[in-house]
């Protein structure tokens, strides 16, 4: 096992949030290719815990706990560094590993902010409160998000898109898991 790594359990709040790519410089430094456009969750954790992959990552097995001690963008990218990953040979056996972090790590989002993972699987009802779907993921759509809804209709199981945007989205309410939205069953 590398000297950085300890043996962890995954916590059960885990999201993954990239994957590393390769050593980047002499210095035991990586790339990290995020899941995220914004990666602060990236940033804001000291301890990231990786699973190895088939095609990478395969000096150790199991759930490994990783120290990090700094993590940065550069240029589409993230580079970082850990404790006792000292050279490229150390950072260049972490290829492929799968990065979670623990949700409860995530700095807070702002006011009318949301992270994704948070929205999947909210009810979402119209102002007539017909119940439109749930989310089953978000779509990145140029300047917009979309939420793609699992619907059924007339006894099967259909998809529903809506625009995630302050004109069609009348209230997120986290506590409740549900989604309000200005949107009628026959869009």
């Amino acid at each position: 096992m590398l000297t950085g790594l300890e043996p962890a359990e995954l916590p059960a709040d885990a999201i993954e949030v990239g994957r590393i790519a390769d050593a980047w410089g002499i210095k035991g430094w990586f790339k990290v290719l995020p899941f995220s456009a914004h990666p602060e969750a990236l940033f804001s954790s000291k301890r990231w815990f990786l699973l190895p992959t088939q095609r990478g990552a395969q000096t150790f097995t199991g759930v490994a706990g990783l120290a990090v001690k700094e993590a940065k963008e550069h240029s589409d990218t993230v580079v970082a560094t850990a404790h006792g990953v000292d050279d490229r040979s150390a950072a260049e056996a972490l290829r492929g590993a799968r990065i979670f972090i623990s949700r409860s790590s995530f700095p807070a989002a702002a006011a009318d902010e949301y992270y994704w993972v948070d929205l999947i699987g909210l009810a979402v009802v119209n102002r007539q409160d017909e119940h439109m779907g749930s989310v089953k993921e978000l779509l990145s759509a140029g300047p917009q998000t979309v939420l793609v809804l699992e619907c059924e209709q007339d006894g099967k199981v259909c998809e529903r898109m809506i625009p995630f945007v302050a004109a069609y989205i009348d209230d997120v309410d986290l506590p409740t898991r549900r989604i309000r939205v200005d949107w009628q069953a026959d869009y």
